[in-house]
């Protein structure tokens, strides 16, 4: 039976990556640092998946042991006949998982294993693989890099599925929403590639993380910054405000077709693909609150980030942008006390007035036309809130 061990056995891991992993026919050791949980998973031996959406499902997963991740179990079972190892850590958490694989690799060279083995680290973070392979190489000497390079793979993906909070009698039930993405990128994969049950392989892992940014991301944004401004709670409720809905919508189908002439997307498919994001955010099981979903303002500001990569690159190619002007616009008004990036935000348009701040944190200029656009729709809001 195909071994897999899922470095991380939250709610993610249980729910999202190993649960396919298991449906898949794959045998899956979780290895974490809470003893509570592994204890759980090895004297229970199965827990529910439970998908809490519009239409709601569960399914039970069995084939599960646990281990320790902090201790000699986790670089035993890597030695074994292990073909695949995922995490579900967190970024910060990736250059600590990294030194027992490391050992793993290092045991399985000493032991003559030539069985292929690949490493992915399903995480909320721009190739997250990359940087774990990284700091597992910086662990191996000049032999046993050669012996990982030739042996074992690491591959890049994006990944997407929100857990709704939820308590169960088997405190290793999980929630999760219906919708589910994982997408690997082929180059960094040893040998086969599997057929594993909700997982999509990809030349371009750059287009499908863009497309997330771009949609999800930079949807989820406007709508929680215009939101906040109308006073609403929660996503589901902002997202059911036609008035937000309609413009929500509408950025994602402009941020979309800027999409489709950069990466020469199906139409047809990606259209599809905003329809089913934009229903994930009426899912009344998320309780997404719009103050969580806004913080961060400067950082969404960013050229690079949600709210501005994708109306500059729908603007680049001459097309409408009307909709996503809101998201720069409706970001410059957010004022939350408890988030330190917000009262920069305002001490700076309260000093410098509101045309330095736009300049400041978006990178654009006021000699470009995005910029008096955005100034429009920011006064827009400001008097329709009096």
């Amino acid at each position: 039976m195909k071994q897999a061990i899922m470095i991380g056995a939250g709610n993610i891991g249980r729910g999202f990556i190993g649960a396919l992993l298991e449906k898949s026919g794959w045998h899956v050791t979780f290895a974490d640092v809470a003893e509570n949980l592994i204890s759980a998973i090895n004297q229970r031996k199965s827990y529910t998946v439970h998908i809490q959406d519009r239409k709601c499902a569960q399914w039970t997963v069995e084939n599960i042991s646990g281990i320790s991740s902090a201790g000699p179990e986790l670089v035993e079972a890597i030695a074994g006949d292990c073909q695949l190892i995922t995490t579900a850590v967190g970024l910060r958490i990736l250059p600590i998982v990294a030194k027992p694989i490391a050992a793993g690799i290092q045991a399985r060279k000493a032991a003559g294993n030539t069985q292929l083995l690949n490493v992915v680290a399903c995480e909320n973070a721009v190739r997250g693989t990359s940087q774990l392979r990284d700091a597992v190489y910086s662990h191996l000497n000049e032999e046993e890099l050669a012996y990982a390079k030739e042996y074992v793979g690491f591959a890049d993906c994006a990944v997407d599925r929100i857990v709704p909070k939820a308590s169960f009698e088997n405190p290793l039930d999980v929630a999760v929403e219906q919708y589910t993405e994982w997408d690997v990128e082929k180059a960094g994969w040893k040998g086969e590639r599997p057929d594993i049950q909700g997982l999509g392989w990809v030349d371009n892992l750059d287009a499908y993380l863009e497309r997330k940014l771009f949609t999800l991301n930079s949807g989820h944004a406007i709508c929680a910054y215009l939101g906040s401004l109308k006073g609403h709670r929660t996503i589901v409720e902002s997202i059911a405000d036609p008035a937000i809905g309609d413009v929500v919508y509408q950025a994602m189908r402009e941020s979309g077709e800027g999409l489709i002439r950069k990466f020469s997307f199906d139409p047809d498919t990606h259209h599809a693909y905003i329809d089913r994001i934009f229903a994930r955010f009426q899912n009344p099981f998320l309780e997404d609150e719009t103050q969580r979903v806004a913080r961060e303002p400067i950082r969404k500001l960013a050229p690079s980030d949600r709210l501005m990569k994708p109306l500059v690159t729908a603007d680049s190619y001459g097309l409408p942008v009307d909709h996503l002007i809101f998201g720069g616009a409706a970001a410059l008004h957010f004022n939350c006390s408890e988030d330190t990036q917000s009262v920069e935000l305002m001490q700076k348009i309260s000093s410098a007035g509101v045309e330095k701040a736009l300049e400041t944190y978006t990178g654009l200029t006021p000699d470009t036309p995005l910029f008096g656009r955005i100034l429009d729709v920011y006064r827009a809001l400001a008097l329709a809130r009096q």
